[in-house]
């Protein structure tokens, strides 16, 4: 009685199968959220890639007949990888963006402190709300999510198979191009706040000028803007709860772009 060829990891056909589907996952994890961070060793990235492969490889050798390691087949690996960590961070650099314009509408664009996740000197309130959003994701299964549409990718674009990569390119660029109008939307109640204080100051100076606007200016924001902070992070929680839906969606229309004739 043969074993199944699942199980024959000696085989030359598995051994292809490990490459392209380590060159994937290991794109993935090079861009995803939590893991892409400076602060996580590069050994513990390896060996978290080494492992996914080595617990997804038994079902997928017998699927994977015939794949042979080729430039444009690994290409498309990469690329894969790249789009499918790529979705799930751009929602993270969204928060960014959020953090950045808090900061600089709430009078803080002068102060500035060392990033521990990324190890460079950032804006106050950035860290804040990118380690915010990245816990709220991962509380709601940041993980299950982005391996689930791992396994989907293989089902869509089997191993070894090339892709049309300027297609798939293209509709990524043109979905993340919400990721700026999704860090305005985030920091939203801190521009509010902002116009509405800087509003109320020009009507105080207008009716009293011998009111030294510039000394109470600077509190005000401020004090406004980190009220008007804690309502963002509410906002921003509320419309993170609702992201499996769009990354699904970009990942299915990624997907379709790899393999449209």
């Amino acid at each position: 009685m043969t074993a199944p060829a699942a199980a024959n990891f000696l085989s030359q056909g598995t051994a292809v199968c490990a490459v392209l589907l380590g060159t994937r996952i290991s794109a993935m994890l090079l861009v995803a959220p939590a893991v892409s961070v400076r602060v996580v060793p590069r050994r513990v990235r390896i060996a978290l890639a080494v492992l996914l492969t080595g617990l997804m490889l038994p079902s997928l050798a017998t699927g994977a007949e015939g794949a042979a390691i080729t430039l444009p087949g690994m290409a498309t690996e990469a690329a894969v990888g790249l789009l499918l960590g790529g979705g799930a961070a751009v929602l993270i650099v969204a928060a960014e963006v959020a953090g950045d314009a808090m900061s600089i509408h709430s009078g803080l664009s002068g102060a500035a402190l060392l990033d521990p996740l990324q190890g460079t000197s950032t804006l106050v309130l950035t860290p804040l709300i990118r380690i915010a959003a990245l816990t709220l994701l991962l509380s709601l299964n940041l993980h299950a999510v982005m391996l689930a549409a791992l396994r989907q990718s293989l089902e869509a674009v089997p191993l070894g198979t090339p892709g049309h990569l300027v297609g798939s390119v293209d509709a990524a660029l043109r979905s993340a191009s919400v990721l700026f109008a999704l860090g305005i939307q985030f920091a939203a109640p801190v521009i509010a706040s902002a116009l509405l204080a800087t509003l109320t100051l020009a009507l105080l100076t207008r009716a009293a000028p011998q009111l030294n606007a510039f000394a109470i200016a600077f509190p005000i924001q401020t004090g406004a803007g980190l009220v008007a902070t804690g309502a963002a992070l509410t906002a921003m929680s509320y419309m993170l709860r609702q992201w499996q839906g769009p990354y699904r969606d970009l990942v299915g229309r990624i997907l379709f772009q790899v393999t449209a004739p």
